[in-house]
């Protein structure tokens, strides 16, 4: 049977919000989509078939840590990502550059030679230029591929800025060409700039002229205010391709979500569900619950009554606060899938909302609760 080409559609636009079908040959994926994270080919403290139940469409893993443990060789000998991990889904990999500035022990970049850099496991050198973040990514076997880039810290320096932005720029050019054509792939370019504005312009007027199948905005996961990074989407709404989905990398809350969501945005990937799941954190429409408090231990009543999910229902505030006042593990993944159900749960209604035109409504209902 043939593949089926990758391919992207906008349904509905209640303003800028809208939605949309992502079409890949592992399967479609509706926009606005939250995609949970399996960095390490696992969304942690979670069976992959469970994830799937919460109505999750497509996951995210990562360049940089797979190519690190267990290495892209042996995942390509087990078949490739999908197969390794036992994962249906379509995966989407990030091309490992923002883990470079964040995680690794020491690095230093080159503009020919891409970025060197020591394991922040074992000190081992790696040098991850963009043909060999493309070329790994491809041996994982991914669905949407990401270019190579330079996510640089959070500054004020315009010139640093700049200069990182071109070696993006750079950089996209000779992963596209690494990339070559595959119809049943895709590949996403991704908008840097900081907080200018001229060169957040400069940057995706530049990655059109490549052309990629998608556009991601990265750098505003790295110390960002919330109104900052909607300033810079504010600035981007009005000149994105309207035909290609838009990404936006690492964000976020659930607030996040709904703002970046009413200025064009169809894609969101965070550790917050997951992370916060495994230490106590949950999110529910009410708000954010600390599940150890005190108060919880004779709450008999589940997180959210009308989650039968998973028989997420069935269990009660006083049995998970238990679970995570004794170290038990199902408590971590107790509330991981309630959380990665929350979100997906969020995204089906901003969804049905937009069909609807009543997303601002909702969006003003639920920004400040949640």
């Amino acid at each position: 049977m043939a593949l089926k080409n990758f391919k992207f559609n906008v349904i509905e636009n209640d303003k800028f919000a809208r939605t949309g079908i992502i079409e890949t040959h592992r399967g479609s994926i509706q926009t606005p989509a939250f995609m949970p994270v399996g960095t390490q080919a696992t969304v942690k403290a979670c069976l992959i078939d469970d994830v799937i139940k919460t109505g999750s469409e497509i996951i995210l893993s990562n360049t940089y840590h797979l190519m690190i443990r267990p290495g892209v060789d042996r995942i390509i000998s087990a078949g490739g990502l999908h197969k390794f991990m036992n994962c249906k889904l379509p995966i989407l990999t990030d091309s490992g550059g923002f883990q470079v500035m964040s995680l690794s022990k020491l690095n230093k970049v080159d503009r020919e030679k891409g970025a060197i850099f020591s394991s922040h496991v074992d000190g081992k050198k790696f040098i991850l230029s963009p043909e060999e973040s493309i070329r790994v990514q491809k041996g994982l076997g991914s669905d949407i591929v990401m270019i190579m880039d330079e996510c640089p810290k959070k500054t004020t320096d315009y010139n640093v800025i700049n200069k990182s932005m071109e070696l993006s720029i750079y950089w996209a050019e000779r992963s596209k060409i690494a990339f070559g054509l595959n119809p049943h792939k895709a590949l996403f370019g991704i908008i840097q700039g900081g907080l200018f504005r001229d060169l957040r312009t400069k940057s995706l007027n530049e990655l059109i002229k490549i052309g990629f199948n998608g556009y991601a905005i990265g750098g505003l996961a790295v110390g960002e205010s919330q109104n900052e990074m909607f300033s810079v989407l504010d600035n981007l709404k009005n000149i994105m391709p309207e035909d290609k989905p838009r990404y936006l990398m690492g964000v976020g809350t659930p607030a996040d979500i709904l703002g970046a969501v009413k200025r064009g945005v169809d894609m969101f990937d965070c550790v917050m569900p997951t992370r916060s799941g495994r230490t106590g954190l949950a999110f529910t429409w009410n708000g954010r619950i600390n599940i150890k408090n005190n108060k919880f231990k004779n709450d008999n009543e589940p997180l959210d009554s009308n989650c039968s999910n998973l028989n997420l229902n069935k269990y009660s505030k006083n049995y998970l606060n238990h679970l995570f006042n004794t170290n038990e593990i199902l408590g971590s993944t107790l509330l991981t899938l309630h959380n990665i159900n929350f979100y997906q749960e969020l995204m089906f209604s901003i969804r049905e909302n937009i069909k609807k035109g009543t997303f601002d409504k909702f969006h003003d209902e639920y920004i400040d609760k949640l």
